[in-house]
């Protein structure tokens, strides 16, 4: 059975060189950032699969990469079968990437102030010429607001409420599969609850496929399916959330989990995550974590580990089973 999501060998690699003259006057090479590296993971279908990281790690722009806002560098992504990343089949292309929408991270930045709500949520379908009366109506009840909201421009609305209208657009072209970009992130955590328990409920309802980008291990513990955890543009670690919380295997997965707060660790000594992210334009050698991992060898600084099955996940470490 093909999984409804496959990313194979992604990567995305930007040129972030000075101006042509800057660098034959300053004697510069020309500079790249790798922002993804070689990355694969499948996702099932109805399921919640989250990418977790430090900032800087690579998990918006894979995320922008599945919607297409971005191309690949290197790599394929495949939904349904279908392969995003060729033009060979574009009109199958383009009928998969109908079905594709994205909840973007700031609810005050990505709807247009000038429009009208119901203009917000039906733009999908309206650019596609279906039939919108009634549509936006129905979305913004669906999600926990009033069909009279339809009328009103953004700024009438709180955050909370402005990201229940950007899941509502999300939702009106009928998609299976939505990435959710730091959805809560810009919320108060009591409103933080009330839009994930409103995601929750939604996939259940419309038998949806989520791609969770986050960097809130508490939110990942009790949404996602399955979890990938990034460093560096680089997969490190893969695993169901109950494996992932009670016996990570990468040094880099133990330290996120250590730093993370805990209701029960009123009073624990825990030592702050040692060293920052590396230089994505310069990364180390071997594997990128081996600057900060303390129990690093030789062969860590060498050799970059390949993603490997291990127990009841996947892991990138050449030192996990110890």
């Amino acid at each position: 059975m093909n999984a409804f999501v496959s990313v194979r060998g992604l990567t995305r690699i930007f040129d972030v060189s000075r101006p042509w003259l800057n660098r034959v006057l300053e004697g510069r090479k020309k500079a790249y950032l790798t922002a993804v590296s070689d990355v694969d993971f499948e996702i099932e279908e109805k399921t919640t699969y989250a990418l977790v990281g430090e900032s800087g790690s690579g998990k918006s722009t894979i995320g922008k990469m599945l919607v297409g806002l971005l191309s690949s560098t290197e790599g394929n992504v495949e939904v349904e079968g279908v392969n995003l990343m060729t033009e060979k089949q574009a009109d199958k292309v383009s009928a998969v990437r109908s079905r594709i929408q994205m909840i973007f991270q700031d609810p005050y930045a990505s709807l247009n102030p000038r429009w009208r709500v119901r203009d917000i949520i039906t733009e999908p379908v309206a650019a596609q010429g279906g039939d919108t009366k009634g549509l936006a109506e129905r979305l913004l009840e669906q999600v926990g607001l009033h069909a009279s909201d339809a009328g009103k421009f953004p700024h009438e609305f709180s955050g909370g409420q402005r990201q229940r209208i950007c899941i509502a657009r999300a939702l009106a072209s009928e998609p299976r599969l939505i990435v959710c970009d730091e959805p809560t992130s810009a919320l108060d955590v009591s409103v933080q609850a009330q839009v994930l328990n409103l995601m929750s409920d939604l996939k259940d309802e419309f038998g949806l496929t989520y791609l969770l980008i986050t960097h809130d291990l508490t939110v990942v513990q009790h949404m996602a399916d399955k979890i990938g955890v990034l460093y560096l543009g680089r997969l490190v670690e893969e695993a169901d959330p109950k494996t992932l919380f009670s016996t990570p295997k990468h040094p880099y997965t133990q330290m996120l989990l250590d730093a993370a707060p805990r209701m029960d660790g009123f009073g624990r000594e825990v030592p702050p995550p040692q060293g920052e992210i590396p230089d994505p334009i310069d990364p180390p050698s071997g594997c990128a974590f081996h600057p900060r991992c303390p129990i690093a060898t030789d062969i860590c600084r060498q050799e970059r580990p390949p993603m490997r099955q291990l127990s009841l996940g996947r892991v990138a470490c050449h030192l996990a089973e110890d």
